[in-house]
């Protein structure tokens, strides 16, 4: 098993206000690309609408990670790509809903001026690191 550590605020930074400043452990590492808000088709879901967006972009990168032999308790990372901050409350609520609160991954947010499709809002990629038992078929 995977032991992963979160440490919220470090000697001399403020708390994070729901991420974790540093997460370490020791494992295999997984790196997911972005996420968009696409159903297995290729469809967008919830144009024009953040919090549907940020739901299945959550949907997308579970699949993911367990794809990868992971979970949502593994990620220690994530990055969200946003055109717009004010997404940000439908985003974490969509994130409440998938993450141990009490053990945040750390995170970034960016506000881009643009995605590669003008209809997405968002976009996230993760980090995990899940036990070393080998390659996932």
């Amino acid at each position: 098993m995977t032991e992963l550590t979160h440490l919220h605020s470090p000697a001399g930074v403020a708390p994070g206000n729901g991420y974790s400043h540093v997460v370490w452990g020791t494992g295999r590492f997984v790196v997911v690309s972005g996420q968009c808000a696409f159903d297995e088709e290729g469809a967008l879901v919830g144009e024009g609408d953040p919090a549907a967006q940020a739901r299945q972009v959550f949907e997308n990168l579970r699949r993911c990670l367990a794809a990868a032999g992971a979970s949502f308790d593994d990620v220690v990372k994530l990055t969200y790509f946003v055109t717009d901050v004010a997404h940000l409350p439908a985003i974490r609520e969509a994130r409440d809903a998938v993450i141990d609160t009490a053990r945040p991954p750390a995170s970034s947010a960016v506000q881009v001026s643009a995605l590669f499709r003008p209809e997405l809002l968002l976009e996230i990629e993760a980090f995990a690191i899940v036990p070393d038992s080998g390659p996932v078929s």
